[in-house]
């Protein structure tokens, strides 16, 4: 043979030429090879074994080179194909070369692959059947066996031949499993392997029943005593297969365990069979061996038996997990399982390992041996490292599994006793939820529903790592893909990818759901139990830490709820609705409710005007409808309960002491919610229907409609209109209408409330009632007994009841006396909060005072509208008890301050009423104890009523065209009030200082032809004048007002005040009987050194209001020349100096010369001050001391002008900037020092200044009384006063300024001075008028 050609020249010449021939290429060349000459050599003793193995690789290659060539040569004789067949065949058994059988295997495999001939491959397992069977030892068969495995897997029709037509032969290969030598068993059991394993396992379907459960015994015995790897994994890898067929499972488990034994001989086998039938009946399951064997895999050091030991057990369980399960746990399976997760990283072995573990969780026996509590450490651990892996299916069954175990586990065994342990499980939790792919965080999600058993937490509770997981969870919100329009176009592909995409976001959300609905649970759970709620068993050092507690838990809960959990909820259901996650999502929403009650008034608002009582009635209406989604309408009515209940109690604090009505109201939600499952454009024919006779008060039709009324008044409570408004109005006055046609029961008062507020919010944009429709709501308000429990806090109501008088007369002075107390109630706890927020003194007093709330706004647009309800809050103030009758007052202060143009007119109405309110007064107070009071709702509504009269007076102006026709009845107050004010008694501040008040301004206020009767009368009241004696002496001998602080005001020091008004007062009396020559019946003594002193000394501790009075007092007795018939004044030496009196003395008596210098240097020092009644009460009194000082003792007037201080005040007056220097009471300063003392003020740079700063600013821009100031100054200027003169151009511009002044004056013709109105400081009202500053 050459080293080319497959030939053997020894006996290729005797050969017949046509069985040999070129093999190769079809363009010529190729290997010489000679079909009887490769018979020849494999039979030959005489040739080497290296040789025959040449031959045969050259034939393997020929095969492989050049398919169809070889079978040419031999289809020329069929018998010579099969003696090939045979020659190689034999050499299985007589070639002992490993090298040498391997190509002898593989040489027959091809050939039979390329005669692709049924007669060829039956007669090779003939001849293998004959071998097996003529042979008493299968020693040898090792190689045969290795072929017919190799056979089956390249011919897989081989398989079924097998199974059908050559039983006894498999009945050879179960015996070869009975054969000591382990790699024959090996090979027996790679034929087995490939039988089972080859075209899907559909020769094995085929196998007869017998020969397959030998198989399953002897599997398992060799099993259990094999040693060598090859035979390992090959038993392995036919067990993996048996266990994948449901009847091999059943076999294998109750194979019996006497079957085991190595030393089974031979006649046991025949009788296999029988005897497996009979123990599969006796074999107790305790006893199967497959699960000790599995077991014993697991403890291999090899990963891969390792992983296969976990596939099989998992698909032993898959077909039968109630019956095959107990054998594995009770063989401590689990236990190991356990531990191959703590100790091994790879993908295969874990989800093995999982699946199996899941499948094992479904056997109580599982918990009972308390496996999960063995495993869960080994458990979380693994699921920390799987969450690392790349293929994500590991952590995902691990999840599964964690779940099951969580939520199978009993309550009795604690998986997580300590603090540790739950924080390790949570934080697996976390990074399972963090997870990228959205399945493994849906599976997560399920695994912290689970873990949200009250069961399951530690002890302490560990909050803080709930709150992390739901964290977790709602951080995970933003990445959700949600469904779009833009979803709906693109490519089929992209389609299809987004409504996947879509589909895993829907069921993420869904589990999260459910797990912050477990999450609230745990948290109510908690917070009923004391131990779990303080968490008494926290560690002293954790105590304090307030965000591992419980609330803090529940406020997390709240602000994920309220920022991301509805919002994405909503989104998502908004283009994909799922009836299931919306039971969890109102679920979720009804819980916030228990766990923070305080937090839920501001939360109930924003969802309900959110408009969630419009979705969750559409939800209801659209998924509930006809009996369907129970779960979801049962969630959605207990939101919309919980809702209510709380609207109800925050809108009306009062709502929660009416138990019954409470009670009413849930049961009508309870029992009618259910059953509203209708869409809301259905709902006014329901409010129309006539429910017919109602045989239950809190079901049927009619509760029903009440039901529907309760949610259109909530809802629209919260600006969410379920239905137009002129339909809600009408459909409540038909439903008023139909109870009352009925004749039944009267409404519930919860049901009318509801509908007084439908009727009232919406009656803007609904016609008038009359008739029988204004009849039955009439009816149905008189029908409840208390009306302040119909009440609610809302303008609308007040508009309602006034806008028809029948139901203003009834309902009008409730609701008003309602409404000014629930406005003093929120005001209060406003006030209180901004004392808590802000503490700024008296100013803010003040500033608050003078702001108008939005209450009181509300009255007066009601007033406006509705005159009739001035007498209402009238009769208030004069009947009502203090408090309420002086919030009604405070409406009409603002009403009165107010500029309407109705104010004549309303003041004119006003003043009969409060005439017969103090003839009322007086006549029930007639007793000598008037002020004191027997009756304190009188005692108590007289300031209020003085305090009213007052603010009348200072509308109601004199100029006005009203005013003539009221003086009988403005005589008539001021009789009253004068002869009140001379019986109070002096101590009651409260109501004398308003009578002083008013008396004052009414002197003041009124023209000059009224004041002659009104002056007589006051003067003629000696108990009036003894009551200004009382309040006069008092001050000089009390220093209680003198040592109070500049800063307080007259209304916090009242002596103070009730002093101001008394000499504001006793300076229009004075001034008055000067004019009108009146009969004083009283005199009233006063002392001048009191007053002197007060504005010398004591003026930094006195307030600037009282000064003021004292000043115009004073001024007053000057004007007089310090002589009056109402005033006695007294001096003492202290202004007089010692006795007897010089001539100076004498002619200024009772002030003297000492005294006008202290008065005047007093007047200069507060003339500097910046307050404006001061400066021009300072100014007017200098100007009347002058001309006192004139009139008596002119040297004396000079003297005091030209003093060093008037120069001194002049420069500071001068120099205090253009607005100052151009204020009236400046320029007349300037004009007094000229006429009294003109070296004082000269023309430069005094006057010369006055002069450009008014030609810069100009005449226009002066007011008039600036300009009338003005006027007289550059009169005096022209009188040649000034010294030295002016020059002829000085002069030349003051005549100009002062012929433009002339024209000025003469085109507009007003009168100078002030605004003739009333500044009211405090309790005090001052006259404006008063203090113009004086002309001369």
């Amino acid at each position: 043979m050459t080293s080319v050609d497959i030939i053997c020249d020894k006996f290729h010449s005797r050969h017949d030429p046509r069985w040999s021939g070129r093999l190769g290429p079809a363009d010529g060349g190729g290997l010489l090879l000679c079909v009887a000459c490769v018979i020849e050599m494999i039979e030959s003793d005489d040739i080497a074994s290296v040789r025959k193995s040449f031959a045969l690789s050259g034939v393997s290659r020929v095969l492989k080179c050049s398919p169809g060539a070889l079978r040419e040569l031999l289809q020329q004789d069929h018998r010579v194909s099969l003696h090939f067949t045979a020659s190689l065949l034999g050499m299985l058994h007589t070639v002992e070369d490993a090298d040498t059988l391997e190509k002898v295997d593989q040489v027959l495999v091809q050939l039979l692959l390329e005669l692709q001939s049924e007669p060829s491959l039956r007669f090779v397992l003939d001849e293998v059947h004959k071998q097996l069977s003529n042979q008493h030892s299968l020693k040898g068969f090792l190689p045969t066996f290795s072929f017919l495995g190799n056979l089956v897997e390249a011919v897989p029709d081989v398989a079924h031949s097998l199974v059908t037509q050559y039983v006894p032969m498999l009945d050879h290969l179960c015996s070869a499993l009975l054969y000591p030598d382990e790699a024959l068993k090996a090979s027996a059991l790679y034929v087995w392997l490939k039988l089972f394993g080859t075209a899907g396992g559909s020769a094995a379907q085929s196998l007869p029943i017998a020969i397959r459960d030998r198989v399953c015994v002897l599997l398992l015995q060799t099993l259990a005593n094999a040693s060598s790897p090859q035979l390992i994994n090959n038993c392995v890898g036919l067990l993996w297969l048996l266990v994948q067929l449901g009847e091999a499972v059943s076999v294998l488990m109750n194979s019996p365990s006497n079957l085991m034994m190595c030393s089974e001989n031979q006649n046991s086998r025949t009788n296999n069979s029988q005897s497996m039938s009979q123990n599969e009946e006796q074999q107790s399951p305790d006893h199967c061996p497959l699960p000790l064997i599995l077991k014993k895999l697991l403890l291999s050091g090899d990963e891969t038996l390792q992983t296969t030991s976990a596939k099989c057990i998992a698909s032993v369980l898959v077909h039968s997990p109630s019956q095959c399960s107990t054998p594995f746990i009770k063989a401590d399976v689990p236990e190991f399982l356990f531990d191959r997760l703590a100790s091994s990283s790879s993908e295969v072995l874990l989800w093995s390992v999982y699946s199996c573990l899941v499948l094992l969780t479904e056997d109580p026996l599982f918990f009972s041996q308390c496996h999960s509590v063995y495993g869960i450490e080994s458990l979380v651990r693994s699921l920390k490292e799987a969450l690392r892996l790349t293929n994500l299916e590991v952590p995902k069954q691990g999840l599964l599994l964690l779940t099951e175990i969580l939520e199978r586990q009993p309550a009795t065994a604690r998986l997580f006793p300590s603090g540790p342990g739950f924080v390790a499980v949570s934080e697996a939790v976390v990074a399972g939820v963090s997870s990228t792919c959205l399945l493994v965080a849906t599976q997560a999600a399920n695994a912290a529903s689970a873990l949200f058993r009250l069961n399951h937490q530690s002890r302490p509770v560990q909050y803080r790592e709930i709150e992390r997981l739901i964290e977790a969870l709602t951080n995970k919100f933003p990445e959700l893909p949600l469904p779009s329009s833009a979803h709906s176009r693109g490519s089929g592909r992209k389609r299809s990818d987004s409504s996947s995409q879509t589909s895993r976001s829907e069921g993420f959300l869904l589990q999260a759901l459910v797990c912050f609905q477990a999450a609230c649970r745990l948290a109510e759970e908690c917070a009923s139990d004391p131990l779990l709620k303080e968490n008494a068993f926290t560690a002293p050092s954790r105590h304090g830490d307030a965000q591992d507690s419980l609330e803090s838990l529940c406020q997390c809960l709240l602000r994920c709820c309220d920022s991301v959990w509805i919002p994405t909820v909503i989104r998502m259901c908004g283009r994909a609705h799922s009836a299931q996650m919306l039971q969890y999502f109102y679920s979720t929403l009804s819980y916030q409710f228990t766990l923070l009650p305080s937090l839920m008034p501001a939360f109930a608002n924003k969802l309900a005007s959110s408009g969630f009582y419009r979705l969750a009635l559409e939800h209801k209406g659209l998924f509930c409808a006809g009996n369907r989604n129970p779960n979801l309408n049962a969630s959605s009515c207990g939101f919309l309960q919980k809702l209510s209940i709380c609207l109800l109690s925050q809108s009306d604090p009062a709502f929660g002491a009416y138990q019954h009505d409470v009670k009413e109201v849930e049961n009508l939600l309870l029992h009618n919610l259910p059953s509203l499952c209708f869409r809301l454009s259905d709902w006014p024919s329901l409010l129309r229907e006539d429910p017919g006779l109602q045989l239950c008060e809190y079901k049927g039709p009619r509760a029903t409609q009440y039901c529907l009324l309760i949610m259109l008044h909530l809802a629209l409570q919260q600006g969410d209109r379920l239905l137009p408004d002129q339909t809600a109005f009408s459909s409540v006055v038909w439903l008023l209408h139909s109870v009352q046609e009925q004749g039944g029961c009267a409404l519930p008062r919860s049901v009318l409330r509801s509908a007084l507020y439908l009727l009232a919010v919406t009656q803007d944009k609904s016609p008038d009632l009359d008739g029988a429709p204004f009849n039955c709501v009439s009816k149905a308000l008189s029908s409840c007994q208390n009306f302040s429990s119909l009440y609610f806090h809302h303008p609308a109501l007040l508009h309602f009841i006034c806008r028809y008088p029948e139901l203003a007369e009834k309902f009008g002075p409730l609701v008003l006396e309602l409404w000014l107390t629930k406005r003093t109630e929120h005001t209060d706890a406003d006030q209180t909060m901004a004392d808590v927020q802000e503490k700024k003194g008296s100013c803010a007093v003040e500033r608050q005072d003078q702001e108008t709330d939005n209450e009181t706004m509300e009255l007066l647009t009601l007033i406006e509208k509705y005159p009739r309800v001035i007498l209402t809050l009238l009769d208030m103030v004069c009947t009502r008890e203090a408090p309420l009758a002086g919030r009604a007052l405070g409406v009409l202060e603002v009403l009165l301050r107010g500029q309407r143009e109705y104010e004549n007119d309303l003041c004119t109405s006003l003043r009969p009423v409060l005439l017969q309110a103090l003839q009322r007064l007086s006549m029930e107070n007639m007793d000598p104890g008037f002020g004191q009071g027997h009756t304190a709702q009188a005692v108590n509504s007289l300031p209020l009523v003085l305090k009213l009269l007052c603010v009348t007076q200072a509308r109601d102006a004199p100029s006005s065209p009203s005013y003539s026709k009221t003086v009988g009845e403005q005589f008539k107050l001021l009789y009253h009030v004068s002869n009140i004010a001379a019986r109070l008694k002096p101590a009651n501040t409260e109501s004398l200082l308003p009578a002083l008040s008013y008396l004052y301004c009414c002197l003041s206020l009124s023209p000059a032809h009224c004041t002659d009767r009104a002056v007589s009368m006051l003067l003629s009241n000696s108990g009036l004048m003894d009551q200004l004696q009382t309040v006069l002496s008092s001050s000089s001998s009390s220093s209680c007002s003198s040592s109070s602080a500049p800063s307080v005001s007259p209304s916090a020091c009242p002596p103070s005040a009730l002093l101001c008004c008394s000499h504001l007062l006793l300076s229009s009396l004075i001034t008055l009987q000067r004019v009108h020559s009146a009969q004083v019946q009283k005199r009233i003594s006063w002392s001048l050194d009191t007053a002197v002193q007060r504005l010398l000394v004591q003026k930094r501790n006195t307030d600037d209001l009282l000064l003021v009075s004292y000043l115009r007092l004073l001024q007053a007795l000057l004007d007089v020349d310090l002589t009056s018939a109402v005033v006695c004044v007294s001096a003492g030496p202290g202004l007089l100096g010692p006795r007897p009196l010089g001539v100076e003395d004498g002619a200024l008596y009772p002030l003297g010369s000492r005294g006008a210098q202290c008065l005047s240097t007093a007047l200069g020092g507060l003339l500097l001050q910046k307050h404006e009644l001061l400066l021009r009460a300072s100014v007017n009194c200098l100007s009347s001391l002058l001309g006192f000082l004139q009139r008596k003792s002119p040297a004396t007037a000079k003297y005091v002008a030209c003093q060093p201080w008037s120069g001194f005040l002049l420069s500071c007056l001068l120099s205090s900037g253009e607005s100052c220097l151009l204020h009236p009471a400046i320029l007349r300063v300037v004009t007094l020092l000229l006429q009294h003392g003109g070296t004082k003020a000269l023309w430069e740079p005094d006057v010369l200044q006055v002069i450009e700063a008014v030609e810069r600013k100009g005449l226009k821009e002066l007011s008039e009384e600036a300009a009338h100031a003005l006027r007289l100054l550059l009169t005096q200027i022209q009188s040649d006063v000034l010294q030295p003169p002016p020059t002829e151009e000085h002069k030349q511009r003051a005549r100009s300024m002062m012929e433009s002044l002339d024209l000025q004056t003469s085109a507009e013709s007003r009168s100078p001075g002030l605004p003739g109105g009333v500044l009211h400081v405090g309790d005090v009202s001052i006259c404006l008028s008063d203090f113009t500053v004086k002309a001369s």
